[in-house]
């Protein structure tokens, strides 16, 4: 019994010096840290002067209360941390143009742009020119023959020369609706069916565009080599765009194969504007071709000019040669022409082709359509 009661007065008094050393450590360790803090109140720091940096002046200043419970970090320091890694190359493990720069607010500029005046002037110049061709069309109507039909038939174009024209139009009519719905769609569509139908929408528009695109360049490179002869500007296609064409006095002016209007739209739409919205579509198409931030923008933004001023000028295009010219269509949708009407709207070739000097040949009497236009 003595034996036990011994042992167990042993560990009662072990347990008290324990914590008793415990506690005596705790105050020595709370001393050690109260002295500095009482320091610090004791003696502020002086006035920054004007020559420290501003992230060492802001880092003196002391952090603010934040409400009981916050886990927020203290947004008194931010600014000065912000411009330590905005636009600045750090050190990166991952190596590649750009990775070293945290913060890149370049992208602000051409969000800004692109969704003020691109959008704005690009969608009004959308909605204007179809506008102007249907009242034009309704005040002057579509350009027609001053001779009956011959029922005699020129080749105007082969199965070659449509085909490739055909690919080119038909898949830039593809860009064209896919680009317009991803630059208006947030404003026009988003609203009348709701943001699931629109994402999906736009998703697959992306898919078109960026599937479609290298095959419009393909037959753009093809149509130029096609065309390009035929597109070489002479004396009398200046006096043909002198007088507009006739197209508003009604008077036919001679011309060769294609006319000084025709020939402007090759150079200034089908060279200039598709080789510049080819390339930049090619930057924004293969990114990992080591392009910048700054290059990735600046090519979207001139993609979606150029591209809206191509779309513009093909529905002017586009009006000339349906509802706008009587018989126009007939010629890349058949290949052939009424003599009449090669001989009003394209004397000079017509000459040529009697004559046996263009490559095009007449094949001789055939019924005309019914309801030909």
């Amino acid at each position: 019994m003595k034996t036990s009661w011994w042992r167990s007065r042993q560990t009662i008094w072990r347990l008290f010096a324990g914590l008793a050393i415990s506690f005596g450590l705790s105050l020595g360790a709370a001393a050690q840290t109260a002295a500095p803090v009482a320091a610090f109140s004791a003696a502020p720091p002086a006035a920054p002067t004007t020559t420290e940096p501003i992230a060492a002046r802001e880092a003196m200043k002391p952090a603010p209360a934040l409400p009981a419970g916050s886990t927020a970090q203290p947004g008194w320091n931010v600014p000065p941390k912000w411009s330590d890694v905005e636009l600045k190359p750090q050190y990166a493990s991952v190596r590649g143009r750009e990775t070293n720069v945290l913060l890149e607010d370049k992208g602000q500029w051409w969000r800004t742009i692109r969704n003020g005046p691109v959008t704005f002037y690009g969608g009004i110049l959308i909605l204007v020119v179809p506008t102007l061709l249907l009242a034009f069309f309704a005040v002057k109507g579509p350009f027609k023959l001053h001779a009956p039909l011959s029922g005699k038939l020129i080749e105007r174009f082969n199965s070659a020369e449509r085909m490739v024209h055909w690919t080119m139009a038909i898949s830039f009519v593809a860009l064209a609706v896919s680009g317009l719905i991803l630059l208006f769609g947030k404003y026009v569509l988003m609203p009348l069916f709701g943001a699931s139908v629109f994402s999906w929408t736009a998703q697959a528009m992306k898919a078109v565009h960026n599937f479609v695109g290298p095959l419009f360049m393909f037959s753009l490179v093809v149509f130029f080599f096609m065309y390009v002869r035929d597109n070489v500007f002479k004396a009398h296609d200046f006096t043909w765009l002198s007088k507009f064409g006739g197209l508003l006095s009604g008077n036919h002016v001679p011309s060769g194969r294609f006319n000084g209007g025709e020939k402007v739209w090759f150079w200034l739409s089908i060279v200039i504007l598709g080789v510049v919205v080819s390339a930049s579509g090619l930057i924004l198409l293969f990114p990992n071709w080591d392009s910048t931030r700054e290059l990735m923008a600046e090519a979207n933004l001139v993609h979606g000019v150029i591209a809206i001023l191509f779309t513009a000028a093909s529905l002017g295009h586009i009006y000339i040669g349906t509802i706008g010219t009587q018989g126009a269509l007939q010629g890349m949708r058949e290949g052939y022409v009424d003599e009449t009407w090669a001989k009003e709207h394209h004397e000079m070739w017509y000459d040529d082709v009697k004559s046996g000097k263009a490559t095009q040949k007449p094949v001789g009497a055939v019924q005309p359509a019914a309801g030909d236009d």
